[in-house]
Parts: C-alpha cells; structure tokens; sequence
C-alpha cells in the first residue's frame, strides 16, 4: 500500500505541475490556488517513506496516510474537472486564446457573466482541498515525519520544496511562445556539450516558472535527453537535500545517512552515458558552478 500512495503521490504533483500552465486553466484563474495545493503535496513527498515504514507499527501513522489518500484522489477529481470547466471558457472549447482577457472578448458579455459562477465553484473546491492538506501538514504524526526527513545533512535545513512565483495571465500567447522556442532551440543546440547551463532571470511573477514548464515538457525536449527532473529550491537549501531531491525525481532509492559523496556517486552512476535535463526552480541565490 505504501509504495502505491507513494506513486500516487508523484503522479498527483506531476499533473499538477503540467496542469498549471494550461490555458484551461489561466482562464479560470486559479493557478496561485494550485500551485499552493502542488507546494503542499511536495513538501508531503519528503516525508511520506519515512510514514510508509511505520504504517503497520503505528494506527495513527495508518489513519493520517488513509486521509492522504482521500485527499489526493480529491485532487486528481478537481484537476478534471478545473480543466473540463475552464476548457468551456475558451473561445471555440480551443486552447488557442493568448489570454484570459482575451478569451472573454471572444465571448459574449451575458456569457462571461454566467461564467463567474464556474470560476467561483472551482476555487472554492480547491481552498477546502488547500485546507485539507493544511490540516493533516499539521497533524502532530506528520511533524515527527517531517523531523525526521528535512534534518539531515550540514548546515541549515532546507525547505526544499516551495511553491514559486507562477503564471501571469498576459503571458500566454505569442510573447511566451516565442521566447520558449528560442530557449529550446538553444538547449538542443547545445546538448553534446559536456554540460551546458542557462539561466532564467527577472523579478517575482514575471513567469519564469511557466516558461521553464513550457521547455521542460516540450516533445522536443522530452524526445532528446534520457533523463528529466524537475526540482524546487527555496531560500535555504544545502547540498545533500538537494542531491536527495534530484535523486527522487529521477527514480534512484538512497538511505537516511548517506554522505554527500555516496549520493554524488549514485547520481553520476545513473546519468552516465545519458543525457540528463535538471531545470532548478526558484533559485534565489547563486549556486555552486
């Protein structure tokens, strides 16, 4: 059962990380609301191995993982039906509007109007599903998983995963397209290149965040390298989290007490021969070369 709500999980915050993006749902403006659920269910990510091997020794421990459960079929039931909803927004059910304002133009004033309603229902759903994650991050069990999972390594503790400063409705369209193909082109370009690295800059909410989303699920990019992840970094983050947090996202098991060189080695023996595309979200200091 563990390993299943553990998968669940991981699929659970890869939709939502696709689905933020999605002009379904810029229309309907909700995706600061989601891109609190996603924050909230990476942050349950780091600790839920830990929960697993005390799931039979613990009834408590058994009753917060069966909540989690419900909760994030919860999600998956929004997700449907947030995209099913902000789909009939667009003009045409297409997803070809450049914004949301847009969009509404398209649209006859009396249907904008009737439309409210839609938006409002969605939003609601996903502040009682917030709440609910809220309130099991909480929970008194959960606190001794996450002592246990984030107080590791040297120097200070790292909040690795975060919510980031995401999309802005007046960056979908030919703008963000534009500068997303010129930012795949040059990834492409220089793949054979031993390492090669580029960096995204600007203030909070310009939508750095959405345009690394569109390169990094790109078909192009997901049909180039062997190897994808996708990791958030907060403020404060040292380097054996992280290692930890690449390692998950790319599939790799390591134990509790692994040194910075055992998790070094696992990484370089996993990519080697491969071509490997890490994007580092939400950066807000300079990181080692």
């Amino acid at each position: 059962m563990g390993t299943i709500l553990e998968s669940l999980l991981g699929s659970c915050a890869s939709k939502l990380q696709e689905i933020i993006t999605n002009e379904a749902i810029l229309i309907l403006g909700v995706e600061e609301e989601l891109a609190d659920v996603l924050r909230r269910v990476e942050l349950i990510r780091c600790c839920i191995a830990d929960a697993e091997k005390r799931r039979t020794k613990d009834l408590a421990v058994n009753s917060w993982l069966d909540q989690l459960r419900d909760i994030i079929y919860d999600v998956d039931e929004l997700l449907d039906v947030a995209r099913c909803k902000g789909s009939k927004l667009l003009p045409d059910h297409t997803s070809s509007s450049s914004s949301r304002s847009a969009a509404c133009k398209a649209l006859s004033v009396s249907s904008c109007f009737c439309n409210i309603g839609q938006r409002h229902d969605v939003a609601v759903r996903i502040r009682s599903i917030n709440k609910k994650i809220e309130n099991i991050s909480k929970d008194k069990i959960f606190l001794t998983f996450s002592n246990s999972t984030h107080l590791t390594g040297n120097g200070p503790t790292s909040k690795l995963i975060r919510s980031s400063n995401l999309v802005k409705p007046n960056l979908v369209g030919k703008e963000i397209k534009h500068s997303s193909r010129k930012l795949i082109d040059l990834v492409l370009a220089h793949k054979e290149n031993k390492s090669y690295k580029i960096a995204i800059v600007g203030t909070g909410g310009v939508g750095k965040t959405t345009l690394a989303q569109k390169i990094y699920n790109d078909q192009k990019i997901k049909g180039s390298f062997n190897i994808q992840a996708w990791v958030c970094v907060s403020q404060d983050y040292n380097e054996v989290s992280l290692l930890k947090e690449v390692l998950r996202n790319i599939g790799v098991h390591h134990e509790q007490g692994e040194t910075i060189g055992e998790l070094q080695r696992k990484l370089a023996e996993t990519i080697e021969g491969k071509s490997f595309f890490l994007v580092l979200d939400d950066v807000w200091h300079p990181m080692y070369g």
